[in-house]
C-alpha cells in the first residue's frame, strides 16, 4: 500500500502519513455513491437536511480538532484556523437553512387549461476536488450544495491537508450520512484526474486555471457537468477621494490573511498618484505590525506558505520582476529561520511584462501601480486573463457604481464591504471559472431542472 506524507510547513516535520487511494477502490467508492443515490434522494431535502444537520454540529464538537490540525498541516495562524471553521459551519447552515425555498418545485404557467411546474433535481454522483488554502471551508463549499441537492459525493481534498481530510471523514460517520452518499479518496494529482474521468456525473473543482482548464477538456469527452471556481489576479483601486487609511486597512485584510493565499486575493493595488505616498506610508506602518511566525501561537499575524514549491514559485516571481526593474520596498526574501517563509512584501515600478503582473501571485507579495485617470485605472484592473474578485475605494457613489460596472469581474467589494456572503454567488469571469458557488445560483449549478406540463385538472 502507497502512502504519501504530511508535512508541516512550519518546520518540514512529518505530522502523519495517509494511504493514496488506489484505481479500484476509487471505482468502488464511485459505485457505491452511485448506488446510493435512489435512496438519498428519496429522503428529499427534509430528510437530507436533519441528517447534514448533525455534521455541522460534530463540526462544531471537533472545531478545536480542525483548528489545530489545519494550523500545523497548511500553516494558517491557529486564530485564522477557528475562523475557517466557523465559516464552514456557517456556510453549511445557510445552505441547510435556505435548500427548501431553493429547491421547491415553481410554477411558471397556470391558467384554466394547464399547469406546469419546475423541477429540482440532483444531477448523480459529483466529484468534488477542493483544494488547501481554507481546508474547513472547501470541504463545505465543494460538498455542502451538492450533498443537501440530493447527490452523492466522491471527495478528494488536497493532498497537503489529508488529516484534516480524515478529520472529515470522522465527522461524516459520526453524524450518520450513509454509507455510500458521502465518499473520500486520497492522494495526489493523478487521484483527482482519476475521478473526474470516472463514472461521475458532475466536477465541483475548485484550485488553479491550470488544472481547470484540463478538467473542462475531461468534462467534455464525457458530457459532465462541471463548476470550477479557479485562479484570479484581483485589482484592488484607490481613488484621489479614497479614505485612504480605511482602504488600506481592507487592502492588508484581501492581500495579507493567510499569507496571501486566497483565490480572490487583491493581488494588483492601483493607487491614484495623488494618494500614492500615503498610500505607501500607511501600508508601511500597517505591516510594521505583522508577526511572522508559528502557526500554533495565538499571537502570530501570518503563518508558513503551504509548502516548498509555493516558497520557490513565489520567490521566482518576485526575482523576474526585479530583474525587469522592479523596487523592493519592503520584504523580498525569507526571515531568518526555517520553514516555508515569506515575508510580506511590496514592489513598485511594475510593467505589465513581469509574472507578478501576468501570472497569479499565491502568497504576501503586492505589486503596487500608480495611475492618473478614471479610464486609465480601469483599464489597468481589466488587464488580466483573470477575473475573480475587484475592490473599488472612493467616496463619490457615481464613481463606484460606473466603475463597478466596467470591471471585469465576478464579484467586486466597494469600500470595504465584503461579497463573500453564503447568499451571494461566488465565481469569476475569463479565466477564473465556470458557474457559481452558494445562494440560489449555486442550488442551480448541482441541480438539473426538468418542466412538467399538465392539464389544469389532472
Amino acid at each position: 500500500m502507497k502512502r504519501f506524507k504530511s508535512i508541516s510547513p512550519h518546520d518540514f516535520a512529518v505530522l502523519g502519513q495517509v494511504a493514496i487511494t488506489t484505481g479500484e477502490e476509487i471505482r468502488a467508492r464511485v459505485a457505491a455513491a452511485r448506488m446510493m443515490l435512489p435512496a438519498w434522494r428519496g429522503l428529499g431535502v427534509a430528510g437530507r437536511v436533519e441528517i447534514l444537520r448533525r455534521v455541522a454540529s460534530n463540526m462544531q464538537s471537533r472545531a478545536e480538532e480542525l483548528a489545530t490540525t489545519i494550523a500545523k498541516e497548511m500553516g494558517m495562524p491557529i486564530t485564522s484556523a477557528h475562523h475557517d471553521v466557523t465559516d464552514a459551519i456557517a456556510y453549511l447552515s445557510w445552505y441547510l437553512d435556505n435548500a427548501a425555498t431553493y429547491l421547491a418545485p415553481e410554477v411558471t404557467l397556470e391558467n384554466s387549461e394547464e399547469v406546469h411546474t419546475v423541477y429540482a433535481e440532483p444531477i448523480g454522483v459529483a466529484g468534488a476536488i477542493v483544494p488547501w488554502n481554507f481546508p474547513a471551508s472547501n470541504f463545505v463549499w465543494g460538498c455542502g450544495q451538492a450533498l443537501v441537492a440530493g447527490n452523492t459525493v466522491v471527495f478528494k481534498h488536497s493532498e497537503e491537508v489529508p488529516l484534516v481530510g480524515q478529520i472529515i471523514d470522522k465527522i461524516m460517520k459520526e453524524s450518520g450520512i450513509p454509507e455510500g452518499v458521502f465518499n473520500q479518496v486520497y492522494g495526489r494529482g493523478p487521484v483527482g484526474a482519476l475521478l473526474s474521468r470516472s463514472d461521475i456525473d458532475l466536477i465541483i473543482f475548485t484550485g488553479s486555471t491550470e488544472t481547470g482548464a484540463s478538467l473542462y477538456r475531461t468534462a467534455a469527452a464525457g458530457m459532465k457537468r462541471i463548476v470550477m471556481e479557479l485562479g484570479g489576479s484581483a485589482p484592488g483601486i484607490i481613488f484621489d477621494d479614497a479614505d485612504v487609511p480605511a482602504a488600506v486597512g481592507n487592502v492588508y485584510d484581501n492581500r495579507f490573511t493567510n499569507a496571501g493565499q486566497m483565490c480572490d486575493a487583491l493581488k494588483r493595488l492601483l493607487v491614484h498618484e495623488s494618494v500614492g505616498d500615503l498610500t505607501l506610508q500607511t501600508l508601511h506602518n500597517k505591516l510594521e505590525m505583522v508577526r511572522l511566525g508559528n502557526p500554533s501561537d495565538p499571537n502570530t499575524t501570518m503563518g508558513p506558505l503551504v509548502n516548498r514549491d509555493q516558497l520557490r514559485t513565489l520567490e521566482a516571481q518576485v526575482a523576474d520582476a526585479v530583474s525587469k526593474g522592479a523596487t523592493v520596498l519592503r520584504g523580498g526574501k525569507q526571515p531568518g529561520f526555517d520553514g516555508a517563509y515569506y515575508e510580506p512584501t511590496v514592489l513598485i515600478n511594475i510593467t505589465p511584462d513581469m509574472r507578478v503582473w501576468q501570472e497569479e501571485t499565491f502568497g504576501p507579495v503586492l505589486p503596487i501601480v500608480k495611475f492618473k485617470t478614471e479610464e486609465e485605472a480601469v483599464q489597468l484592473a481589466n488587464n488580466t486573463t483573470y477575473g475573480l474578485g475587484a475592490y473599488v475605494y472612493t467616496k463619490n457613489k457615481e464613481r463606484a457604481t460606473r466603475v463597478a460596472a466596467q470591471l471585469q469581474s465576478g464579484m467586486v467589494s466597494v469600500n470595504s464591504v465584503s461579497y463573500v456572503k453564503p447568499m451571494n454567488p461566488f465565481g469569476g469571469y475569463k479565466r477564473s471559472g465556470l458557474g457559481r458557488e452558494h445562494g440560489r445560483w449555486g442550488f442551480d449549478e448541482v441541480t438539473q431542472k426538468k418542466v412538467i406540463s399538465r392539464p389544469k385538472n389532472s
